[in-house]
């Protein structure tokens, strides 16, 4: 069974809540090794207070199922968005910006 990097940004958005979700495949499979390995950067208001542990494992759970039949690894980034906006990339700014929760102005 595959699955599309957008697939699993759709499950982990729709999961937690005003979640903007990145999922890229850093590590492609080929036709003899099927596991796909993916990289996600998450960035929610729910994360907030919880550990890093808890916040991973709520990705974890939004992915579900396909956590074990088409998802072989998922490197997880996850942060709040005063997080993102101090320690992130930039690379979820504009996305973040048009879902309402990039909090600085102008960045």
């Amino acid at each position: 069974m595959t699955i599309e990097p957008a697939e699993i940004e759709d499950l982990i958005e729709a999961e937690i809540p005003d979640a903007v979700a990145r999922v890229t495949n850093p590590r492609i499979h080929d036709d003899e090794d099927e596991d796909a390995h993916f990289a996600a950067w998450v960035v929610s208001p729910a994360f907030d207070g919880e550990s890093l542990v808890d916040q991973h494992q709520r990705v974890y759970d939004a992915v579900g199922d396909h956590m074990t039949q088409s998802v072989h690894a998922l490197e997880i980034k996850t942060y709040t968005p005063e997080e993102y906006a101090e320690h992130g990339d930039g690379s979820l700014a504009p996305a973040l910006r048009e879902a309402g929760l990039f909090p600085i102005e102008g960045e």
